[in-house]
């Protein structure tokens, strides 16, 4: 199960998003924004770093404007590796050497099909562990 979650910038590519997890078969949860109306971003990133962080999903896809600021939001929850993706290449570095849980995008910078390669990207690569995950201990001991 994949949460996934928008602000009111990223509400049109949310959309073609979930259209292509249905296409490939993929469970998701919808954490919202449900329509254009301004929402603040860091309410939908909580929302949907809880979901992961709780259990009920696996991993997790933010949208807003630029991706930036709910990937700022998302990076301040224990647990959770945000990383901002605007391309395919940072997709498969952000699975295979930073095994982040949630990516995000902007629905204002990138395209409807790029967005869809890179959520493909990062869905379908795997951890490459070793050297790399000494380096996600020592991020994860920043939390505490």
């Amino acid at each position: 199960m994949i949460a996934v979650g928008s602000d009111h910038g990223g509400f049109e590519l949310k959309g073609y998003i979930i259209k292509h997890l249905e296409q490939r078969g993929i469970a998701y949860k919808d954490f919202g924004t449900y329509s254009e109306e301004s929402v603040d971003y860091p309410d939908i990133a909580k929302t949907v770093c809880e979901a992961v962080t709780g259990g009920a999903c696996k991993s997790g896809i933010l949208i807003c404007g630029t991706g930036i600021g709910i990937s700022i939001a998302a990076n301040k929850a224990d647990g959770i590796r945000a990383a901002l993706c605007g391309d395919v290449f940072s997709a498969k570095m952000a699975k295979q050497h930073n095994n982040a849980n949630i990516i995000c995008m902007g629905g204002r910078v990138i395209g409807s099909e790029l967005a869809c390669m890179i959520v493909d990207t990062w869905l379908d690569e795997k951890f490459e562990g070793g050297r790399h995950q000494n380096r996600l201990d020592k991020i994860s001991a920043l939390e505490n």
